[in-house]
């Protein structure tokens, strides 16, 4: 595939993710960060984003599985998730982490359940969204071009 092509792929399918709200204005921040001195870095910045997640997912599962759930470690751990996806721009996975904090407060264990099934999809959808977007940008690199800046800048 020719750069231009590539290029116009990278351009679709980001304002796509935006139009989703998959992304916000903050991710586009990460990538005006990126520069020659750190190529990698929305690459570095959204590989620990998925560890992070998938730890804070565990716990989650974990905590809520337990006889005696303790709904402030499992706000944390959602304060937390909640955080790293701003931090991102991954905005449906920060709105689902919203809602599960309001059924923490009322310590309603049933609701805390379907958010964290919620939040649990939400992230997978974004993981892969993200990962398609990162393999796209290194085929724009590995074509000898640049990529495009997006349009979305918060």
């Amino acid at each position: 595939m020719e750069v231009d092509q590539l290029q116009r792929s990278f351009r679709d399918y980001t304002n796509a993710l935006f139009r989703e709200n998959f992304l916000d204005g903050q991710f586009g921040q990460l990538q005006l960060l990126q520069d020659e001195s750190n190529p990698d870095f929305v690459v570095e910045v959204v590989s620990l984003f998925f560890e992070d997640s998938e730890r804070l997912l565990n716990d989650l599962t974990t905590a809520l599985d337990q006889q005696n759930v303790d709904f402030k470690k499992i706000d944390a751990h959602v304060h937390q998730l909640k955080g790293s996806s701003s931090s991102i721009g991954a905005q449906r996975v920060r709105n689902a982490c919203t809602d599960f904090r309001s059924f923490c407060e009322v310590q309603n264990v049933e609701g805390c359940l379907k958010c964290l099934q919620n939040v649990k999809q939400e992230y997978l959808l974004v993981k892969a969204k993200l990962e398609a977007l990162l393999r796209l940008e290194q085929q724009i690199l590995a074509a000898g071009g640049t990529v495009p800046m997006l349009d979305y800048i918060a």
